[in-house]
């Protein structure tokens, strides 16, 4: 890795007790493995498959997570409230309306380099919030006073709003990943303007499930149409994510690598 470069991962959706077992297990191996300089987990499904609580979050951090993102089901657990605005460094999306609790991007500092990190929420096939094109291009104009370093976790559905985004804010950010669908796609590359950007990194939970899920209970939720109730399953997990190398000046992504280790 050159002198004057940083390496960031993250890692995907945690899903249930599976997987915040393989995040407290693993992750200070990891981040040791590949020489991450930062590290970031999105954690809006770590309490029992929908939301966070406070103690799952200071794991997290306790075992090398510099920032926790999160998404649609962040306010699943209302003691998390207090949780999103008494700390800086775990964020919900940014475009929710005002006044909600926490905080929707933050700056990170290591060894001297400064890191910004955005959440933003798609709209496409979700919640009808405010923009995130709008709201992410002002965040990174704020954020961009302070470093070139911008990470952008878009929690969204669909691939052709990701990569509208990433379009948009092509050169503005290093990277733009997308998380939610707890798929790991493999469309991850630099774009024109240098931000590395993937689909979604996939999840870290257990394998053998539908998406997380007990596959027996999801099959009959289609089958039958019933609102059965969706069960984490208590599967061995992997670890999805990926690992970007980027200029620490410049900001501009020199790689992007996919990561899927059975745990």
């Amino acid at each position: 890795m050159p002198a004057d470069s940083v390496r960031i991962l993250f890692l995907g959706d945690v899903v249930g007790q599976p997987g915040n077992r393989a995040i407290f297990f693993n992750l200070k191996n990891l981040i040791k493995k590949f020489d991450a300089d930062f590290t970031i987990i999105n954690g809006e499904n770590s309490a029992d498959g929908f939301g966070i609580i406070p103690s799952i979050a200071d794991q997290f951090f306790l075992n090398g997570a510099d920032v926790v993102t999160t998404g649609n089901h962040v306010w699943q657990k209302n003691d998390i409230y207090p949780y999103l605005d008494e700390h800086d460094n775990i964020l919900r999306p940014a475009n929710f309306p005002p006044d909600v609790p926490g905080h929707g991007s933050c700056i990170v500092e290591k060894k001297g380099i400064r890191l910004g990190v955005i959440n933003l929420q798609g709209r496409e096939n979700m919640s009808t919030i405010d923009c995130p094109f709008r709201c992410g291009r002002e965040l990174v104009k704020k954020l961009r006073k302070e470093t070139n370093l911008i990470f952008v976790d878009f929690h969204a559905e669909v691939p052709s709003e990701k990569e509208a985004l990433c379009s948009y804010l092509d050169g503005q950010v290093t990277v733009l990943a997308g998380t939610h669908t707890h798929v790991q796609t493999a469309d991850e590359r630099i774009w024109k303007k240098g931000t590395a950007y993937i689909t979604d990194v996939g999840m870290t939970g257990p394998v053998d499930t539908v998406i997380g899920t007990i596959k027996e209970i999801a099959v009959q939720r289609v089958l039958t149409q019933m609102p059965l109730k969706m069960e984490i399953a208590d599967n061995s997990a992997e670890i999805c994510g990926i690992l970007v190398e980027a200029d620490a000046a410049s900001g501009k992504a020199l790689s992007i690598r996919r990561i899927c280790e059975s745990v």
